[in-house]
């Protein structure tokens, strides 16, 4: 479950897009260990629910991180990443097959909660979807939602440590209680998007931001709590909204 899973929201300051003013938590006990806590809930989703995206609306509505919580997939023109060896591997594409590289930023409102790299064998999608990742700026898991992909998480790396005291020798040690600088990302989750048959297509890197720290947990977030892994597919208008997990 996302509602109810997370304790209750930090008084925080600092908000935007990941690159502005960094955001700064209270530095507390009490307010580190529910940065963990909530840091701890999105990786638990994360990899209990093939749609991130749907996990960062639920994530949007629940702490009121803009008035309409929708994910907004904002392509990053130019940008280019070579693949490693070992994630060509991993993602099956063969000596010399063509693999293509997209980055997207997903935002809620003004609020950039994710920044994705994406690698994708053209290969194993269609004529009408290349055409549409290239022409369009569709999400790339709206674009392939009818391969009824899964997704499988191949690492999770926390890239904020709430808890820990700064290495000595590396920096000043902040004053006990002190505000806590966030760095710009805190999470980072590798998956791999594969057909029902197991042949992976995408290879995703996704690093959320400081953002997903921001915002207030609203009162009514433990009313019904939602089972992101619910037992009943997704109505049909639904799914395609929900398949862009890898945005």
């Amino acid at each position: 479950m996302l509602r109810g899973a997370i304790f209750a929201a930090l008084a925080l300051a600092g908000a935007g897009q990941a690159g502005a003013a960094p955001i700064v938590l209270p530095g507390d006990e009490q307010s580190r260990i529910e940065a963990r806590a909530r840091i701890e809930a999105l990786r638990l989703n994360l990899e209990s629910y093939p749609s991130a995206t749907t996990v960062l609306r639920v994530w949007c509505e629940d702490y009121g991180l803009a008035q309409e919580p929708k994910i907004r997939a904002i392509p990053v023109t130019g940008a280019d990443k070579p693949l490693r060896p070992d994630d060509r591997a991993a993602l099956g594409a063969a000596p010399g097959e063509e693999v293509r590289y997209r980055r997207v930023q997903l935002a809620c409102g003004d609020r950039v909660l994710s920044e994705a790299d994406n690698w994708y064998r053209p290969g194993q999608l269609t004529p009408e979807m290349i055409e549409a990742l290239e022409t369009t700026d569709t999400p790339f898991g709206t674009v392939v939602s009818p391969l009824r992909f899964q997704r499988r998480t191949l690492s999770s790396r926390l890239m904020f440590q709430p808890m820990a005291d700064p290495p000595r020798g590396l920096f000043a040690r902040p004053r006990k209680n002190g505000p806590l600088v966030v760095p710009p990302h805190v999470l980072e989750q590798r998956a791999l998007l594969v057909k029902p048959d197991g042949t992976p297509f995408s290879l995703v890197v996704e690093n959320y931001t400081g953002e997903i720290l921001t915002g207030q947990l609203r009162p009514n977030a433990d009313a019904e709590p939602v089972t992101l892994t619910a037992d009943a597919p997704p109505a049909a208008e639904d799914e395609a909204q929900d398949a862009e997990a890898v945005e």
